[in-house]
């Protein structure tokens, strides 16, 4: 077994993760809203949050049987940034932000969705690192051939699909909807304005996110993998495909690495967060950060980094060696621009990693990096949250040339 401690954290460690992950998003929650209130910038919240992960990266990097890990690390960081975390905590900054009146531009209120993504980064790291001291790998790997060796038990009803998807999708929002109700009804003696319109709000949001689960699982989750345990095919041989190679290995490697930016583009463009989150700059800025322009940095960027995940996979080389100097980039960058864009930059990285982006990744990835014969498939998620940022704040420098041209 190539990649232990994934194993034992994927199979016997789920529940620890979840938990792991969501605190990191809640922590991040507390810290986003006490600087909104206290009209703190979020460059050294940015800088701070940072500081740790790459330690720990750092740490894990170091030990072979952890270095497995980096990619799930990573990749939690974007995923949790989906339809139910984005406009919730989107809405929660820009309120919060208007209402305390300490936000310094238009633009004080973003920020949230990107401690939301490194934090949980954070959570994943620390959870694998303590795994390892719990666990040794021998172990791990005994008693996963005592596993396997065992007969399955016969699965019960509430394993299989379509149901699973059904009790993930009331899972996924009711719990929070009763929160959110104690909260507004216990703790600020608040009331509804309409309460037939927010039952039947919620209800339909229930009822979508169960069906969008089962859309899943049945669709872009299966034509995902499909595709990417297929692609291969393009520049090797593989048993399912009777033409393979199907070109030359240079032609093929090309194909699939265009494929996957052409699939990062589409895919980020019909995102429906970041269509929302381009009208919102757009009319927070009166125009200046056009929306077209948002949406379009930030999918290149998406699929620069998508081609840049596929390519770890079918190259094979470290993803650490790619994303952490991504981040130093984007670090500097950071460091020279002014406010506004930074917050709209590192929450683009949160809003793009949305329902239809991840699972088609995702599941794409894990496939062709089994078709591939790789250790592990994740990562790729990791780099298009990065490089969406480079994108958004490289577009800064286009709109302060075409402002100062426009002056002068």
């Amino acid at each position: 077994m190539a990649a232990p401690y994934l194993y034992e954290i994927l199979n016997n460690w789920t529940l620890p993760l979840v938990l792991m992950v969501g605190g990191g998003v809640g922590i991040a929650a507390i810290l986003g809203t006490v600087r909104f209130v206290r009209g703190w910038s979020l460059k050294p919240m940015i800088y701070g949050a940072l500081f740790p992960v790459v330690l720990l990266t750092i740490y894990a990097w170091m030990d072979p049987n952890l270095r497995s890990i980096l990619g799930l690390a990573w990749d939690c960081g974007a995923v949790t940034t989906g339809p139910v975390t984005v406009p919730l905590v989107l809405s929660l900054g820009i309120g919060i932000a208007n209402a305390a009146g300490k936000g310094n531009s238009s633009l004080s209120g973003f920020g949230v969705v990107t401690m939301a993504s490194l934090f949980p980064i954070m959570a994943v790291l620390i959870l694998a690192i303590f795994v390892s001291f719990t666990v040794t790998p021998e172990q791990i790997i005994e008693a996963a051939k005592a596993s396997s060796s065992v007969a399955q038990a016969e699965q019960t009803i509430w394993g299989k699909t379509p149901l699973v998807e059904i009790v993930l999708g009331v899972r996924a929002i009711l719990p929070l909807v009763l929160f959110l109700m104690a909260v507004l009804f216990l703790i600020l003696k608040s009331s509804l304005p309409n309460k037939t319109v927010t039952i039947y709000g919620l209800t339909l949001s229930i009822v979508g996110m169960c069906i969008f689960n089962i859309g899943l699982t049945y669709g872009l989750g299966a034509i995902g993998a499909q595709t990417g345990s297929v692609l291969p095919a393009a520049f090797m041989e593989l048993p399912i495909s009777q033409f393979s190679p199907i070109y030359p290995e240079l032609v093929g490697l090309a194909i699939v690495i265009g494929f996957a930016f052409l699939l990062g583009f589409g895919a980020t463009l019909a995102e429906p967060a970041l269509n929302a989150l381009g009208v919102t700059v757009q009319n927070l800025t009166n125009g200046a950060f056009k929306k077209e322009m948002l949406m379009y940095s930030v999918a290149t960027g998406v699929a620069i980094g998508i081609a840049l995940g596929i390519s770890k996979l079918v190259l094979g080389f470290d993803l650490m060696m790619v994303l952490l100097p991504l981040y130093g980039v984007g670090v500097v960058l950071t460091i020279i621009f002014s406010e506004e864009f930074v917050n709209v930059a590192w929450d683009s990285a949160g809003v793009t990693t949305g329902p239809v982006t991840v699972p088609l990744v995702l599941a794409m990835g894990l496939g062709l990096g089994n078709a591939v014969s790789a250790v592990e498939g994740f990562g790729i998620l990791s780099l298009a949250s990065i490089c969406p940022i480079i994108a958004v704040l490289t577009m800064g420098v286009v709109i302060r040339v075409m402002n100062k041209g426009q002056a002068d």
